[in-house]
């Protein structure tokens, strides 16, 4: 039995609608279904959000009471004002569609970001980490050719305190990609490249804390592709791969 007829009692099950019948046995199903409980979170935490937006954005008793002042005591027609109702119920809804569409944004980032620290968290602990194990980025880059529908460079590491490990493709939102294994001290480090592709879920770029500050991560686009360096590093450490990755993209 699929969950459709579930998903389609959400709305009212968040709005707190049906009969107590209904709400039982789509509370029961919840408790068993972690697909749609995350649905009936999301739904929920959207609608806390919009409630939240509008009230944020709501005008106070004395905003109105000096706008009905104003208005009483102009000298022109009463009709003139009667757009300023209108205009103020179309501010206050673009406001919480903007609110909405950051917070779904940040929501998407968030999600995209646990993915791929959960490839980086997988591999570390895997007997394997790599499929290609050498020191030599012209031993690993040429292994990449034919599994990949993209090329890249790896960068120049003697004269740095990084050490490159191998790497394996991966694949991220049903599409092949490079993971590339770094480490520096006792950090172990995965550097992800993909396609940048229209649709792909945005990440912004710099350094960010995640999971606790446990991981930082770093991501940006170069010529087509996307790339994100994460690892228990420090914040300054990443960002030092992260340019010479940079460096060797451009080159």
């Amino acid at each position: 039995m699929t969950c459709d007829p579930w998903r389609e009692k959400l709305d009212a099950y968040v709005d707190g609608d049906g009969s107590q019948e209904d709400l039982a046995s789509l509370e029961a199903h919840l408790r068993t279904c972690p697909s749609c409980a995350a649905d009936a979170l999301g739904r929920l935490q959207m609608k806390r959000m919009t409630q939240a937006a509008g009230a944020r954005y709501s005008p106070s008793p004395q905003f109105r009471l000096r706008i009905e002042k104003k208005i009483q005591t102009s000298r022109g027609p009463v009709w003139a004002f009667a757009w300023m109702p209108r205009l103020a119920a179309a501010v206050a809804l673009v406001l919480i569609i903007a609110s909405a569409a950051l917070w779904l944004r940040h929501s998407a980032r968030e999600q995209t970001l646990a993915e791929l620290l959960d490839l980086h968290v997988a591999t570390m602990a895997s007997a394997n980490p790599v499929d290609v194990i050498s020191t030599d980025r012209h031993t690993v880059k040429p292994w990449f050719q034919g599994k990949l529908p993209f090329t890249f460079n790896l960068p120049e590491l003697q004269n740095s305190s990084f050490k490159l490990v191998g790497g394996r493709v991966m694949y991220f939102k049903h599409s092949p990609g490079a993971q590339l294994l770094f480490e520096l001290r006792n950090h172990q480090l995965s550097v992800f490249i993909l396609q940048d592709q229209p649709g792909m879920i945005p990440l912004a770029i710099g350094v960010t804390e995640t999971r606790e500050m446990a991981f930082n991560v770093e991501t940006w686009s170069e010529s087509g592709l996307r790339y994100v360096v994460m690892g228990d590093a420090s914040p300054s450490d990443i960002h030092e791969l992260s340019e010479l990755l940079r460096v060797a993209g451009r080159s």
